[in-house]
């Protein structure tokens, strides 16, 4: 931290700062090595539970350089507007009653899209440089970090490192991740006219269709799934023994909201072949102790 001169203490946009979710070109990330940071050597506790080997032939495990490390730095001073630079007097606003700090001031918020990238060494053969599609950058620019007013300054650099959701929860590149099963609706007997109008009802939009047969309406099912299996068509006599709510228990629905390290379903994808991966290994352990190695 260079400068920091707003009302926000460093340790506290330290800790904003962390929170601010990055992307890249997925190969440049993939190419990026992982940081491992040892606990310290009195530590003994933290030694003895640290559940990662640092390899002291590969420097790039422990020690940061631009195999595993990003730096990326941030200047920006607050103003009051000119004519001369932005079009407008901001002392001529303010006596006129104007409120809008935009307005009167320049770079009065700092958000992250005025974060750059620094390429180190190899780095800009893979990221390239500051704004190109490779390069490393928040997922959100509009991001807000903090608020300045004329005079308050923020300078500083900091270093980006690869990271997993057992590290800390910042690193998950999801906010959430559910699934739940396709439910199964299946009309036994024909609910038709005002009926079939009431049971449509019953369910989200699109769930239910009707269809004209002979001068009728009928229900039937459309996309069951956009049911949320709230069951309300059960509450009434008229639908009793003519539907049946279930479901398919072979068919599960993913939900997966990125953060926007990557699209979702790739995250999805990516997930599977890790999952399989760890199952795999954890096989070929449980072999290795039958076998007595």
């Amino acid at each position: 931290m260079f400068d920091n001169t707003s009302i926000i203490q460093d340790e506290v946009l330290a800790h904003r700062l962390g929170l601010i979710p990055l992307t890249a070109g997925k190969e440049a990330l993939q190419w990026l090595k992982w940081y491992r940071k040892p606990p310290p050597k009195d530590d003994f506790a933290a030694q003895a539970t640290w559940p990662y080997d640092v390899d002291e032939n590969d420097p790039g495990s422990a020690t940061p350089n631009d195999h595993n490390t990003i730096v990326m730095s941030l200047d920006v001073a607050c103003r009051w507007a000119t004519m001369e630079e932005d079009g407008r007097d901001g002392h001529a606003l303010a006596k006129a009653g104007e409120t809008d700090p935009k307005l009167k001031y320049v770079n009065s918020n700092v958000y992250a899209s005025s974060l750059i990238f620094e390429p180190q060494g190899e780095q800009e053969s893979h990221f390239g440089a500051h704004g190109s599609p490779n390069a490393v950058r928040p997922t959100n620019p509009d991001i807000l970090i903090a608020k300045l007013r004329p005079g308050q300054r923020i300078s500083f650099r900091v270093h980006c490192i690869k990271g997993i959701g057992m590290d800390h929860a910042k690193f998950s590149p999801v906010a959430t991740a559910s699934y739940r099963l396709l439910p199964h609706i299946s009309i036994t007997a024909p609910i038709t006219g005002h009926e079939a109008r009431k049971f449509q009802k019953c369910f989200p939009k699109g769930v239910i269709e009707l269809v004209d047969e002979a001068g009728e309406q009928r229900a039937v099912v459309k996309d069951p799934m956009k049911d949320t299996v709230s069951r309300e068509c059960l509450r009434y006599e008229e639908f009793k023994g003519k539907v049946k709510l279930g479901r398919v228990r072979d068919h599960f629905i993913f939900s997966v909201e990125s953060t926007g390290q990557g699209e979702s379903d790739e995250l999805f994808l990516d997930a599977v072949r890790l999952l399989r991966a760890k199952a795999e290994r954890f096989q070929r352990h449980l072999t290795e102790l039958e076998e007595g190695r």
